[in-house]
């Protein structure tokens, strides 16, 4: 299965197209354009049926495939005068933000190009949820949490219910099974219509041929829905079949991706041809501080403690991911690529290389099985490691971690490498201390 990311406009307008189908008793308003500068938006205005630019408070942001566009400060839902946002002050903040080059907290920049602007929702906190679907392995998994926004990544383990579900399943086991797994603190009076929902919801997902959804968050206010944000990716192994059922959606390029290294690229590839999440921007290939880390919320908080107890921000070589249950080859392909990078260059200022693997506490991905591709990849590398002065830092939890970090010391020790392994005892970021302070 080859998974191909589409535009959160894109996304939005195909729930659009089947919602009475598959979402019977619920209403759901899909108000939204997509334009590439402000006078595209001002066009937009005058057109018949989007007369709602000029009456409603409005949100813009960039739709180019990638995230946290709030931690990155790239979301119009307010400006500092008072009053909401208007048609102009969109189409104002759109020009300016394509008249410059954008770097993100990840490292990723290149020049903005496409918008999504949409009515703001006026919502409280407590009427946000999370939902997603993925495939794993030969299962689907559902993600249901009664609490949705940009902090749903910390605490996944605690807030978020993970529902697998065998793809021969039948309607009626799976209605059962949501039912048996919705998460507490979801209010009595909108449990069922949450229910409901994530049995529609996953019906959808599986019948339009996703390999990925997520809707973080959805806004529930009585029977209307309303999707504030949306990461969608397709099989595109299915796009034979699916015709004008996917509106016409493109498979655009990522954003940065068009001034990617061949190493950037390569984990790219392999991201969209894998069920997994591989992730990989190059930040200074003579950096002395590398990473592996697993889990996109993790990747944002390594970076920054490593960035703030180093005093120096040159000395972070890379910012990644790899999550999602990739397969023991997936994960030694990403772990060659990462040492070959580390290994080409020595510290210019003769100090050792640290690599740290690290991560929360994993919801389904096999520790020991993304370690054993670890450790075929120092088999490979280790002498090369070795002549940059490598130390690692090892700090990981979840499915089989006692094995896998019992595994990865004993290769390490074997292969002469220095390592330091710790579970999910020790604060998630306390191996960057430690790595620094020796």
């Amino acid at each position: 299965m080859a998974q191909r990311a589409i535009r959160e406009y894109d996304g939005k307008a195909i729930f659009s197209k089947h919602w009475e189908k598959y979402f019977s008793g619920f209403h759901y308003g899909f108000k939204s354009v997509l334009v590439t500068n402000g006078d595209e938006l001002r066009a937009c205005a005058q057109k018949h049926g989007f007369e709602w630019l000029k009456q409603e408070a409005l949100v813009a942001k960039p739709d180019m495939l990638f995230g946290k566009r709030g931690k990155n400060d790239l979301v119009l839902f307010k400006t500092n005068k008072p009053g909401d946002v208007t048609l102009e002050d969109a189409a104002k903040w759109i020009d300016e933000k394509i008249s410059h080059e954008t770097t993100l907290l990840s490292g990723q920049h290149g020049t903005l190009t496409h918008f999504i602007i949409e009515p703001f929702t006026p919502h409280s906190q407590d009427q946000e949820y999370y939902i997603s679907a993925t495939t794993v392995g030969e299962d689907d998994v559902l993600y249901l949490s009664a609490e949705g926004g940009m902090e749903v990544e910390e605490g996944w383990e605690e807030k978020v219910n993970e529902v697998t579900i065998p793809i021969t399943m039948d309607d009626a086991n799976i209605a059962h099974l949501i039912r048996a797994n919705v998460p507490a603190g979801i209010p009595a009076e909108n449990k069922e219509r949450f229910i409901t929902f994530a049995e529609q919801f996953y019906k959808f997902y599986r019948d339009l041929n996703f390999a990925y959804l997520e809707i973080n968050p959805i806004v529930m206010i009585g029977n209307d829905m309303h999707i504030l944000d949306l990461v969608a990716r397709l099989d595109d192994t299915a796009g034979f079949m699916m015709g004008e059922s996917w509106c016409g959606a493109e498979f655009p390029t990522a954003f940065g991706m068009e001034d990617q290294s061949p190493e950037e690229k390569a984990i790219a590839e392999a991201d969209s041809k894998s069920g997994a999440s591989l992730k990989l921007t190059i930040l200074n290939p003579m950096g002395r501080i590398w990473t592996m880390v697993a889990g996109g919320g993790a990747s944002v908080v390594y970076a920054d403690t490593i960035a703030d107890l180093s005093g120096n921000v040159a000395d972070l070589a890379n910012y990644g991911e790899y999550s999602g249950g990739p397969t023991t080859g997936e994960t030694k392909f990403y772990a060659d690529t990462v040492l070959d990078l580390m290994t080409r260059h020595k510290d210019p200022k003769g100090r050792d290389k640290i690599l740290i693997i690290g991560g929360a506490i994993a919801n389904f991905t096999d520790v020991a099985k993304t370690f054993t591709g670890i450790i075929q990849s120092f088999e490979t590398y280790a002498e090369k490691m070795k002549a940059v002065g490598t130390r690692i830092y090892v700090r990981r939890g979840g499915p089989n971690y006692e094995k896998g970090l019992k595994d990865i010391k004993e290769a390490a020790d074997r292969l002469g490498l220095y390592i330091e392994v710790y579970g999910p005892e020790t604060h998630v970021t306390d191996i960057v201390r430690m790595a620094l302070e020796k």
